[in-house]
């Protein structure tokens, strides 16, 4: 029998083989560590969609590629809490390598999602190491257009976290279609504002301007013990601008 991280929600919050667990629901949540499944079994409402919903966030991350999520064993008596599950859906699409099926007719791809990925401290020097994964990921993806701007977004996400966050780090980045996908995960609470252009004689405050600037989409996700900051960078822009 495959092994099955079993949780009840209605215990403490913990962390069980590397998977955030929620609490205080009545659904338990069970990741099956021999593949990209996780179940959902009990009733599931508005007091215990949120934490799931950072459970399935942590699972995204963890486990990059297709995760389906099995609802058969669940009910949810309000409509609204299937709307939560579709948002962390959307809110992983962005993601590098990351794609969440809510129970799909069929399992998921077992094919290995195209990534690289690396753990990085709080330091100044690791925006070179991020720089440096990143014109490694353009090229071997034939994507050498994005390089250049890519490391201008990874630099300031790493940079970020350097100077706020101050916890070690992890940065991923995956091909899809035409587009670089590139994610900073750290483990502050803190998420980035971002409050438009700064004036011209400010000190500071540009590095998430810059990630506006070349990236099409950016944002930050919440988890439970952290955030993941993302962005998405496109060819076709690239080649439109240098046009």
């Amino acid at each position: 029998m495959s092994p099955v991280d079993r949780t009840d929600a209605r215990t403490a919050t913990g962390v069980h083989n590397g998977t955030i667990m929620p609490t205080d629901a009545r659904c338990l949540v069970e990741p099956d560590e021999s593949s990209a499944t996780v179940r959902l079994t009990g009733v599931l409402d508005r007091a215990g969609v949120e934490a799931v919903r950072g459970a399935l966030l942590a699972r995204c991350w963890q486990r990059p590629g297709r995760v389906r999520v099995d609802l058969s064993g669940v009910r949810m008596p309000d409509p609204g809490v299937r709307d939560v599950l579709d948002g962390v859906r959307a809110e992983v699409a962005d993601w590098p390598a990351a794609e969440l099926l809510l129970d799909p007719a069929g399992p998921p791809s077992p094919e290995p999602p195209e990534l690289l990925d690396a753990d990085l401290p709080p330091v100044a020097e690791s925006a070179r190491q991020a720089r440096a994964l990143v014109t490694d990921g353009c090229g071997r993806w034939g994507l050498p257009e994005l390089a250049e701007p890519a490391c201008i977004a990874v630099t300031e996400m790493v940079n970020n976290v350097v100077a706020h966050a101050a916890t070690p780090m992890t940065l991923r980045l995956a091909p899809r279609g035409g587009a670089l996908h590139v994610a900073v995960r750290d483990h502050s609470a803190g998420r980035p504002a971002f409050a438009g252009s700064a004036p011209v004689d400010s000190v500071g405050g540009r590095g998430l301007l810059l990630i506006d600037t070349v990236a099409r989409r950016w944002g930050s996700t919440a988890l439970p013990d952290g955030k993941v900051v993302w962005c998405v960078l496109y060819a076709e822009d690239e080649a439109a601008f240098r046009n």
